[in-house]
């Protein structure tokens, strides 16, 4: 089977406290959130781009079924600064821990950082 766009369709991060939560992730990454409710579902939807396969997702808080975890997932955001550091800092900047500095995974891969998010999870920055 050939793949033509990414494998990811859609991702979920739990949350706890979800205007804490929308705060930190607009603080650090410079878009905004849209906050919706899918029945009794309280989400915050990451921008997406139109007409575009791929991941999209959204913040998500529904206690009964979602806990915020440092051993959970790990996600990989995109750094488009181009530069981890700025995420990163920001990152830390709103509350969130950095767990892993600046870090070359190669020079074909790029660079990645890890940051604890203003609700605890494991969360990572990739860029080339």
């Amino acid at each position: 089977m050939e793949i033509n766009h990414n494998v990811v369709g859609w991702f979920e991060i739990p949350v706890n406290d979800m205007d804490r939560a929308i705060r930190f992730y607009e603080a650090v990454f410079e878009f905004k959130l849209t906050r919706t409710m899918m029945g009794p579902v309280d989400m915050a939807l990451f921008p997406s781009v139109e007409n575009s396969i791929g991941s999209a997702g959204s913040l998500v808080y529904y206690p009964e079924n979602y806990q915020a975890s440092p051993n959970g997932t790990l996600i990989y955001f995109t750094a488009f600064s181009g530069d981890v550091s700025v995420e990163l800092g920001r990152a830390a900047a709103a509350g969130g821990t950095v767990l892993m500095p600046k870090t070359l995974i190669s020079k074909e891969v790029g660079y990645m950082a890890m940051f604890s998010d203003s609700e605890g999870n494991r969360m990572a920055i990739h860029c080339h």
